[in-house]
């Protein structure tokens, strides 16, 4: 059957497709399977492909997928024979004069014709009611038994005349109070089969009293337990909805201890009883991660979580999962069963109270502004809706009056934090044989959902973004064994120092460009040799109240590289202050050299990962000796590179012999005619014509132009006869002036060569001790490009990482690390002008 048509007549597939679409023969696979470990639906191919991929997979539960009762199922088949319900649907109609039921596009094709037409046709859910009410009359009728004597004027009756026969065969007979053989009352009891009927009855009536409007409802899973989103993006989210993308809706979720009911809540609160979210009798936990749907009638989203106080590998994790969705909710509903409010509701709402207030505004906020929302849904956090139930013990206040003062004053005595918008209390007393009462809860959330001073309705996209922002914001590791409730952990960043340990307080994942790691104010860090993390400030600028940070260098300032380096030879490093000049050279005297301490102010300073290494690498005389030797090498090399390609081919052409065509003119080569703008140029030395790579790859001597040893020469004249050519049209001196330029570029090339030789021999041996060696170095540390021949290493002087030419195109001063001039650093140290 068509899609379109299920769409058109609501009908409902009673088939199960494929969920795993690992090897479906066909799209659409019918489901024949479900795997309790594996939580889906397998076709034949699925089933057995997966579960022989691996060992484990093997040891997998199935369970065989039935298919409905008959009597469920549109029935058209037993009506014509030669027709069937292609998806098998769920009957939706039944007809009285055929007996039989159907779906509603079966009925609209092929039944409703001709004289079936006039037939008397319902509901199935009324035909089934019309059973339900039938059978309980006829099971409560009272029939009556012959007197047992001629002078028993009474009437004996049987609560459960199906099973009189049975009663009379073994014997047993209840008699009236007026029998001569007994003077016992009649009994209220049924058999255990009997119980099982009345049961299987009152299930029957309650799916009967489902509202039709229900049918289609159905939950699917927002995020799993590793906090990981399982909707792709907006359209997916309002697809699953099954909502208009342009609805205006609002956010409900519950929360509560595992095995409070809070699925079974839902069901009955927005649903009319179906069960949208599962529900299970099972010790395990049937909702795992978080699961939504769409009620229609209150415009709203509701959200189904995973209980606190269950059983879970990471607690800390789970809570916080369960933070980020009260953020996006408009109304949140806290389920408790407890026969006494318990401390874990009030500690939970008001660290939630609190992680709102101090973690989650900004992020809303920024939410708000990109989606130019109408309302600021950041000064308005959600309301509070507590469902409590009871079976023995009386609810708070008269009648619901007063409890929520009541419930606020046991806040302030607990020392949490109370901030939500509104805060509403339902309470119900349920006794052990009844069912609950959700009328109460159902006006309280309906009231909170049509109030929109709290919170407007917004669309489903605007939810899925502030959810995913959220999501993606507050994710990472987070630390499982953590006995005390602490939400800050959840929200902050998790580095920690490597010498003393202790926490960084900023927020999760905050951006280390232009904001460092901070501790608490006072907390105090210890010095290890290792990390040399103590900090130097200039004695009299931090007694004037002006602290300028100084570190050990090479050179002052104002020396030039080698001028520095001699300096430093002789005369050791040295403390420079921007304001006071040099403070300290520790081989200033032959003799009684003063200590450091007398001119500087020590601190010892946290050590983060992946932060500045103070003063390890700021000895940095080595390299600066190298820079300058690659700064010779270049120099001469420079000679014979191409400054520009006009300059270049100009030069050439003066050094020319006259047969030669100018470089000027070649364009192309003259022989396979490739152009000849980016790649090199050759001429043939006999022809004089301009040739690529390729089509002058020969050599061979050219006396009749002057050239006795072999040159270049295209392969059209390498198989000339050179004693037939022409006569010479190059002279001597012509000759002569482009063998001296060849050879002169040919040494220059050789000096280049030979200087950056042991250059690279030195690099790894004289490299700053703050710098990343080569060896460990794959990828650039901005743009994550992977290094090559083509692509060489570079080292910021600033952080020391390995980076490209392209994301190093700026030379700045970096005192702290000892350069005072301008030298290379990436685009990352760039952002951080005041701190290098």
């Amino acid at each position: 059957m068509a899609t379109l048509n299920k769409r058109k007549y609501r009908t409902r597939s009673s088939k199960k497709h494929c969920e795993e679409k690992f090897c479906c023969l066909t799209e659409g696979a019918v489901a024949f399977y479900f795997c309790i470990q594996c939580k889906t639906n397998q076709c034949q191919n699925c089933e057995s492909e997966i579960h022989k991929s691996k060992l484990k997979f093997d040891f997998h539960d199935r369970q065989s997928i039935d298919s409905p009762p008959y009597e469920d199922l549109c029935q058209i088949a037993s009506l014509l024979n030669n027709l069937e319900c292609e998806d098998s649907n769920f009957a939706d109609l039944h007809c009285d004069n055929c007996e039989r039921n159907f779906c509603r596009y079966c009925f609209d094709v092929y039944h409703n014709k001709d004289s079936r037409k006039t037939h008397r046709k319902y509901s199935v859910k009324e035909y089934r009611q019309r059973q339900a009410e039938a059978a309980a009359i006829k099971a409560c009728s009272l029939k009556p038994l012959s007197p047992v004597s001629q002078f028993d004027d009474s009437l004996t009756f049987l609560s459960c005349p199906q099973i009189s026969d049975s009663l009379e065969d073994s014997g047993m007979m209840y008699n009236s109070v007026h029998s001569d053989i007994s003077q016992n009352s009649i009994p209220d009891l049924l058999t255990d089969s009997n119980k099982q009927d009345m049961h299987s009855l009152t299930k029957a009536l309650e799916e009967s009293q489902i509202d039709e409007q229900y049918a289609d409802c159905d939950s699917f899973l927002l995020v799993d337990e590793q906090e990981t989103l399982q909707v792709i993006d907006n359209e997916d989210f309002t697809n699953k909805l099954k909502c208009d993308k342009d609805s205006l809706v609002k956010v409900v979720s519950i929360f509560g201890n595992t095995g409070d009911g809070k699925s079974h809540t839902l069901n009955h609160t927005f649903f009319g009883g179906k069960e949208v979210f599962k529900t299970s009798a099972h010790q395990a936990s049937c909702t795992v991660g978080v699961w939504a749907s769409y009620d229609q009638e209150n415009s709203a989203i509701v959200v189904d979580t995973e209980g606190l106080l269950g059983v879970t590998t990471n607690q800390n994790q789970r809570t916080r999962l369960l933070l980020k969705l009260l953020a996006v909710s408009d109304v949140v509903i806290y389920r408790t069963r407890a026969e006494r409010l318990h401390n874990d509701m009030f500690f939970f709402l008001g660290d939630a109270s609190k992680a709102y207030s101090k973690h989650f505004t900004e992020e809303l906020r920024a939410v708000s502004k990109r989606n130019k929302m109408s309302l600021d849904i950041v000064n308005m956090s959600p309301s509070v809706v507590i469902f409590h139930e009871t079976q023995n013990t009386n609810v708070l206040g008269k009648a619901g009056e007063g409890a929520e003062t009541t419930l606020r004053e046991r806040f302030k005595e607990l020392e949490c934090t109370m901030n939500f918008s509104d805060l509403k209390y339902v309470g119900t007393k349920t006794a052990r044989d009844q069912l609950t009462d959700f009328s109460k809860l159902r006006r309280a959330v309906q009231e909170q959902l049509h109030n929109n001073t709290i919170r407007a309705p917004r669309k489903p996209e605007i939810v899925f973004k502030t959810f995913q922002v959220l999501n993606d914001k507050f994710s990472g590791e987070i630390e499982k064994h953590v006995y005390e409730t602490f939400p800050d952990q959840y929200f902050t960043c998790g580095a920690k120092c490597q010498s003393c340990g202790a926490r960084c307080v900023r927020s999760m994942n905050h951006n280390l460009a232009e904001e460092d790691h901070i501790t608490d104010k006072g907390t105090k860090c210890k010095y290890q040799h290792q990390f040399e993390n103590k900090v130097y400030y200039c004695r009299k600028c931090y007694r004037d109240g002006k602290p300028v940070r100084v570190v050990p260098k090479t050179s002052s300032s104002k020396d030039s590289a080698w001028v520095g380096v001699a300096k430093y030879v002789w005369a050791g490093d040295i403390l420079e202050c921007r304001n006071c000049g040099i403070i300290y050279r520790s081989r200033q005297f032959w003799y009684g050299n003063p200590e450091v301490e007398s001119v500087i102010h020590e601190e010892v300073a946290h050590v983060w990962p992946e932060g500045e290494k103070f003063h390890i690498g700021t000895h940095n005389a080595a390299w600066k000796v190298i820079d300058g030797l690659s700064y010779v090498a270049g120099s001469i090399g420079s000679v014979s590179a191409v400054p520009t390609k006009v300059v270049s081919d100009w030069v050439a052409d003066q050094i020319a012999p006259s047969y030669w065509v100018p470089n000027s003119k070649i364009k192309k080569c003259y022989k396979c005619e490739a152009r000849l703008l980016d790649e090199q140029k050759h001429h043939c030395r006999s022809c004089g014509q301009g040739f690529c790579d390729m089509c002058s790859s020969k050599k061979r001597p050219v006396p009749d132009r002057g050239w006795t040893m072999p040159v270049r020469v295209c392969d059209s004249c390498f198989h000339v006869n050179m004693t037939d050519s022409n006569s010479s049209t190059g002279s001597d001196t012509q000759v002569t002036a482009r063998k001296v330029g060849e050879s002169l570029t040919s040494a220059i090339d050789i000096v280049s060569t030979a200087i950056s030789y042991p250059l690279g021999m030195l690099k790894d041996s004289a490299r700053p001790a703050y710098w990343v060696p080569d060896d460990q170095i794959t990828k650039c540390c901005v743009c994550a490009e992977t290094f090559s021949l083509k692509l060489p290493i570079h080292h910021c002087r600033a952080c020391g990482q390995g980076v490209c030419s392209g994301c190093s195109p700026s030379q700045r001063p970096v005192p702290l690390r000892g350069w005072d001039y301008p030298v290379r650093v990436c685009k990352n140290c760039e952002k951080k002008k005041d701190k290098i």
